[in-house]
């Protein structure tokens, strides 16, 4: 007691309030920290996304929200489409990049083949907003963001009067005349070709490539322009440069919104959802987890599709999704159940076969 008098001079302090002073500041000691928003700030995750309109719709639905709310800043990263190599090549050095990326369902599938994601929910399970997202729209690795569909998309100014209505039209250079694009890689592209030469959708898996290449030949030297990028798609559509081509929904959207004179064909329309998904072995791993149960509310990604017209994964996403805005997403029952859905698991076992002669068969 003296040496607690001799540093508070004029002080008298009872023994009973010297032991509640000591208990409550082992309390303290004892209790777990509290990690205001300040102490926060310095926390960061970067984020692999598609760029284009993806930089502003996830900024705003995402990105900025969840700094403000958790004091953890997140930096979206433009990157090629389909990006596994470069994920590979991260994983492997253990130099990331990136912490974590929008994936497609097929490419993500590749990746959990050879072990080259972390799982996406913590371990007690995931939490009240993921838990919410259908299980046909997550996986123990990705959790979906948004519903898109790969489609025809043609300009009306100049196919106006002769649209192609599906597939066949589109490899009908002849009876359906127009500039085409294709996409430079063989999701999407296989299974066009497939439905070209009358192959019923539920016939397309597993995919017969010979029988593809065939089909594809037939157009080959018709196609204007191979696509490598959506925003790329956008554009093109935009300047006029081509008539017609298939790309995703969202970037097709783009174009319209800009006031071009761009339809969609919806039958026949191919159909699968993209996600976050976070890169094995990242130190940032439980802070993307937390990312990731953030952008699983509805009312967050519903503020996207402004931007991205894909469809949203949580089920009261379009409690606050402006209704004329619901019309042009795929999630919309007027489209869906016209459209094909993409079987992912096969495309995750065979990517890097199909694409070796998909490559092949372009330099042939």
């Amino acid at each position: 007691m003296s040496d607690i008098k001799k540093h508070m001079p004029g002080a008298k302090m009872s023994r009973r309030r010297f032991l509640r002073t000591t208990a409550l500041a082992s309390a303290a000691l004892a209790a777990p920290a509290i990690w205001p928003s300040e102490a926060r700030a310095g926390r960061k995750i970067v984020m692999r996304d598609p760029g284009g309109p993806f930089t502003k719709g996830f900024a705003e639905a995402f990105y900025e929200p969840f700094k403000k709310e958790t004091g953890i800043e997140v930096v979206g990263l433009q990157g090629s489409h389909e990006p596994t190599g470069m994920i590979k090549a991260m994983v492997e050095a253990k130099n990331y990049t990136w912490d974590g990326s929008l994936l497609s369902k097929s490419s993500h599938q590749s990746l959990v083949n050879i072990g080259y994601l972390e799982p996406i929910a913590p371990k007690g399970g995931p939490g009240p907003n993921l838990s919410k997202i259908p299980e046909n729209m997550r996986t123990e690795f990705l959790m979906g963001t948004d519903v898109y569909a790969s489609l025809i998309a043609y300009r009306t100014d100049t196919m106006g009067k002769n649209p192609p209505k599906g597939w066949k039209d589109l490899w009908d250079v002849k009876g359906v005349p127009g500039v085409r694009a294709l996409r430079k890689h063989p999701f999407d592209t296989m299974e066009a070709a497939l439905m070209d030469d009358c192959v019923e959708p539920k016939d397309l898996y597993p995919i017969d490539f010979d029988r593809a290449f065939k089909s594809l030949d037939k157009i080959k030297n018709d196609v204007a322009i191979w696509w490598t990028g959506g925003a790329q798609t956008s554009q093109l559509l935009n300047s006029g440069e081509v008539d017609v081509l298939f790309t995703w929904n969202g970037r097709a959207q783009v174009a319209i919104d800009d006031g071009a004179p761009v339809e969609l064909v919806w039958d026949g329309a191919l159909w699968t959802f993209e996600g976050w998904s976070i890169l094995k072995g990242t130190p940032k791993a439980d802070l993307v987890r937390e990312f990731i149960e953030f952008c699983a509310q509805g009312k967050q990604q519903a503020k996207f599709t402004p931007h991205v017209a894909y469809g949203p994964t949580a089920p009261d996403a379009y409690d606050y999704v402006d209704p004329e805005r619901a019309k042009v997403l795929p999630t919309n029952p007027a489209y869906l159940k016209n459209m094909v859905s993409v079987d992912t698991d096969f495309w995750g076992k065979n990517k890097e076969t199909a694409s070796e002669k998909f490559n092949a068969w372009l330099l042939s």
